[in-house]
């Protein structure tokens, strides 16, 4: 991809008795692993078992970003390599020669990452920085992916609940729990468990690859493979150390959702439209609300809300929260779905997202609304004019 120093070579590797490829990375003629020591700074990328995408897995000493500030007894003047910003990160990803799509993926990616170390260390993201070296070893795995998943051209990209590992890990801020901060701040609402191994098994990196990339954490749904990928970390565990990838079709899906429904005849409008708001933050699929004729023929307002089961739990709690209601009634619904996916269109406003549904013999095409309305605001144009413009 045009990387300063780095190579990249396919290892055949045998885990469990089962044969896949390991990613070796070299930079300077040199693996990672023999170049930093534990006190070195970088976030780096892993997969968990069975997770679907998730980078190379190591189960190795985790290096988090480092930040600006000086903290008392820690002499950053330890370190004999230069840190690179998130900015540095983006220019380097931006001169490759890889696909402007993947340019973009790969930079999301490292945005994803940045605000979670910003998070986990209280530091704007402008004061996280990351190891010189493993910086390029890190941009070659996430572009890699990147590029691997543009090369595909997957629909969707679906992955088993992520086993994190247990125990501890090593960082240059001290002994840290598993999974480590950044990584559990990346991971919110995506299902994780800890399984028995006793090793990081899903850093900031691979967390981040996986929440930018897979549309759904789930079982494995009824498919037609037409091919397996096997890549194997470095380390050897009583259970495969691999991260495995199903290639193929699905038939049309069909799933089940939960509709709850409640009347109510004592919030304002404002108070609705903010319940509203909150049940969609709580996971629901779709909220709307009907005017209805209540008991001694008191005007009131029936809500409708959508949810998959595993967000059900956190919506009712959402529901009793926000509204007035004392009582939901729910049923269960049958749900037939077109797939749907985002594409970036580049257009004279600009890079722009565009929604594809597909499936029955039907595709549609529409622009998200978000960036009509900046294109419109940019250009002083009505949403009608760039809508119009960009059929043309």
């Amino acid at each position: 991809a045009g990387i300063p120093d780095v190579e990249v070579i396919p290892v055949r590797s045998v885990k469990c008795g089962i044969t896949g490829t390991h990613m070796k990375v070299l930079v300077g003629g040199r693996e990672e692993e023999g170049i930093l020591s534990d006190s070195s700074d970088v976030s780096k990328p892993t997969g968990s078992p069975d997770a679907g995408i998730g980078g190379r897995e190591e189960g190795h000493d985790h290096h988090h970003g480092d930040h600006d500030h000086h903290h008392e007894g820690h002499d950053h003047e330890q370190h004999h390599h230069e840190h690179s910003s998130l900015h540095d990160i983006e220019q380097m990803i931006s001169k490759l020669s890889v696909p402007d799509r993947v340019k973009r993926d790969a930079v999301e990616v490292y945005r994803l990452i940045a605000e979670a170390e910003s998070h986990a260390h209280s530091v704007p993201v402008t004061d996280i920085h990351f190891h010189e070296v493993g910086t390029k070893d890190a941009v070659a795995d996430v572009v890699a992916v990147c590029l691997l998943i543009d090369m595909t051209g997957a629909d969707r990209i679906l992955a088993s609940n992520v086993n994190v590992g247990s125990g501890h890990v090593h960082c240059a801020h001290g002994i840290l729990p598993v999974p480590a901060p950044a990584t559990a701040f990346i991971l919110r609402d995506v299902p994780i468990y800890q399984g028995h191994i006793r090793s990081e098994l899903c850093t900031p990196t691979g967390a981040a690859l996986l929440k930018y990339f897979v549309s759904d954490f789930t079982d494995m749904p009824v498919m037609k493979v037409s091919g397996t990928g096997y890549g194997m970390g470095r380390k050897d565990f009583e259970q495969a150390n691999c991260v495995r990838v199903f290639a193929g079709e699905t038939g049309r899906e069909v799933n089940s959702v939960s509709e709850l429904v409640f009347n109510v005849d004592d919030m304002t409008g404002e108070q609705t439209g903010y319940a509203v708001e909150q049940l969609f933050a709580a996971g629901a699929l779709e909220a709307y609300t009907v005017p209805i004729y209540m008991k001694k023929s008191r005007a009131g307002i029936e809500f409708r809300v959508l949810c998959k089961e595993e967000s059900k739990d956190k919506v009712i709690r959402a529901i009793f929260k926000y509204t007035t209601t004392i009582g939901i009634r729910e049923n269960v619904c049958r749900r037939h779905t077109l797939d749907r996916y985002i594409e970036n269109v580049e257009t004279s406003y600009g890079i722009m997202r565009r929604k594809i549904s597909e499936g029955y013999g039907v595709t549609r095409r529409k622009w998200e609304y978000d960036d009509l309305a900046k294109a419109a605001d940019d250009a002083g144009l009505s949403i009608f004019e760039v809508t119009d413009s960009l059929r043309g």
